[in-house]
């Protein structure tokens, strides 16, 4: 990472792996960029990395990596079985089965879905990206349609209002629907690898 930027929150897992937010200033109002919501899709955390190692961008905070502890396990869940992308405290929140799915025992009931939540509390994004595959498409979240129509153009995947099946509990219903934070969840392709990702994502992060 370069020298310029700096963390300014952290917290650790229940693994006691540390969860970081960092940027060029703490400021307000920011633009916010997140990777690896799901363990299984470790590519965000690459790019965040790779844009903060070669870039210098003002404006943006990031998250490179949200749910270090299923990263380490190779799972969806993070290490007590949740989907982060379940239990986000939202009208439409419900305790479902134990499956990959599984959106905790209560809302916010996770380490890290708790960060997340302290961090939108005290920054105020202005927007938010998270980055997640398999489906290539730009999902947003309320008024993100013309963000999300931007990114459309640069990565070539389709806009989508809908993944296309219920996710209460999501990030996207909490921060976009409920908050009116423009929200994307750029799906990008998990088949190519990630040094063809990242030119896109560059430019899609300086859009910001």
């Amino acid at each position: 990472m370069r020298n310029e930027y700096k963390i300014f929150e952290n917290t650790k897992t229940a693994l006691g792996n540390v969860i970081f937010l960092c940027g060029f200033s703490a400021e307000k109002n920011q633009d916010l960029a997140i990777g690896v919501v799901h363990g299984d899709e470790p590519q965000g955390e690459y790019l965040i990395n790779r844009y903060l190692d070669e870039e210098l961008k003002e404006g943006v905070l990031f998250i490179p990596c949200l749910n270090p502890d299923g990263k380490q396990n190779n799972t969806r869940v993070n290490s007590n079985g949740v989907d982060l992308n379940r239990n986000f405290p939202t009208k439409n929140w419900v305790k479902a089965e134990k499956d990959n799915y599984f959106g905790g025992n209560s809302p916010a009931s996770e380490i890290e879905t708790k960060f997340l939540i302290n961090i939108i509390d005290k920054y105020e994004p202005k927007s938010i990206i998270t980055l997640h595959t398999p489906y290539k498409v730009v999902n947003y979240d309320g008024p993100a349609k013309e963000l999300a129509e931007k990114i459309s153009e640069i990565i070539n995947y389709p806009v989508e209002a809908s993944i296309g099946y219920p996710t209460p509990g999501s990030f996207g219903t909490y921060a976009g629907v409920e908050r009116h934070i423009p929200t994307i969840t750029l799906e990008m392709d998990e088949e190519i690898a990630q040094e063809r990702l990242y030119p896109p994502i560059k430019e899609i992060i300086d859009l910001l």
